[in-house]
């Protein structure tokens, strides 16, 4: 047993996907989604963000969605245009942050419960499901359309700790956003603001929670 009491504490580390995870946006998949809705680029980005929080929160579904991003640019899409932009979405979002990935695996692998927490839409949701089997192997995922709740609305936080069926305090959650980072330590947990990984793994050190970035695996019985 590590004796660090920090480390001690942690019994588990709840993810964001988007930009923890996952890598940054795939740049072919928005030429895509250029492509497929006819749009320039300040159009396409004023529509793909105006209402994605929405999305996310499941005020919207997929379809919904695309055809409040249509009207953004004075336009409809057929249902094949939005099948084709659901698509492009996900794929959006689906080149891996390896460094960041494996080492939730290896946090599996150690006994240590695992957990996301993402702010998300049913088709994207969907879809990363349908392409990614290794999001099995976290204990609980806690997608925010499903709850009608996004972050940083604190609902959402108590929920995943609720899944995952640990106390606040005994969970570090880490997210890009610092509006994420600051509901989450509202909600009692512990947490870190994610950049990019060299950051992270200091900030980790400087918490006197490097053991935690090299957990030992438990014995398959």
């Amino acid at each position: 047993m590590n004796s660090n009491p920090e480390v001690n504490s942690i019994q588990a580390v709840l993810f964001d996907y988007g930009m923890v995870l996952s890598a940054p946006p795939d740049p072919a998949a928005w030429q895509r989604m250029r492509e497929v809705t006819g749009f320039d680029e300040p159009t396409l980005q004023r529509g793909y963000w105006a209402f994605r929080h929405e999305y996310d929160r499941g005020d919207l579904n997929g379809q919904a969605y695309w055809e409040q991003v249509a009207r953004i640019g004075g336009t409809s899409f057929t249902p094949e245009q939005v099948a084709e932009l659901i698509d492009a979405d996900v794929e959006l979002w689906t080149q891996l942050n390896a460094p960041m990935l494996d080492w939730a695996q290896r946090l599996q692998r150690s006994g240590i419960r695992t957990g996301i927490l993402s702010n998300i839409g049913d088709a994207m949701t969907e879809g990363l499901l349908k392409k990614f089997d290794w999001i099995c192997g976290f204990h609980h995922c806690t997608w925010s359309y499903r709850l009608r709740v996004a972050k940083p609305e604190a609902a959402i936080y108590h929920s995943a700790a609720e899944g995952l069926g640990v106390a606040p305090g005994n969970i570090l959650f880490i997210d890009d956003k610092i509006e994420n980072i600051e509901a989450a330590h509202a909600a009692g947990m512990q947490a870190i603001q994610y950049s990019n990984h060299p950051s992270f793994v200091h900030e980790m050190e400087k918490r006197g929670l490097a053991a935690l970035l090299a957990p030992e695996t438990v014995p398959s019985r």
